[in-house]
């Protein structure tokens, strides 16, 4: 009876030993594991914001490209509406100057 006991209590100590193991090895995979998925996440979260980034420049270069066209549109077209004589000119710059310099109103 006493070496079936003895048998029982070996067993018993081999089989905690194997749950021991068995958790430890589990802790390893579960940390490895998180490891790859936080590498994983962090890989990713760079080429989301690389692509991005590139999106953003693209669509600068876009904006300033339609905006460079409607400036350049707006200056023709203000050129072509305003077209003065140098009589005009001249009296347009003479009354600017006595604004300016508080030299009386009118002509």
């Amino acid at each position: 009876m006493r070496g079936v006991i003895e048998q029982v209590v070996r067993a018993e100590a081999e089989a905690r030993a194997l749950v021991g193991e068995a958790r430890a090895e589990a802790d390893r995979i579960r940390s490895e594991a998180a490891a790859e998925a936080e590498a994983g996440t962090a890989r990713a979260l760079k080429e989301a914001r690389s692509e991005a980034e590139g999106i953003v420049a693209g669509a600068v270069r876009d904006a300033e490209a339609r905006k460079a066209t409607r400036l350049s549109e707006a200056a023709r077209e203000a050129d072509a509406e305003v077209r003065l004589d140098d009589g005009t000119r001249a009296d347009l710059v003479a009354a600017i100057v006595r604004c300016v310099t508080g030299g009386g109103s009118g002509r």
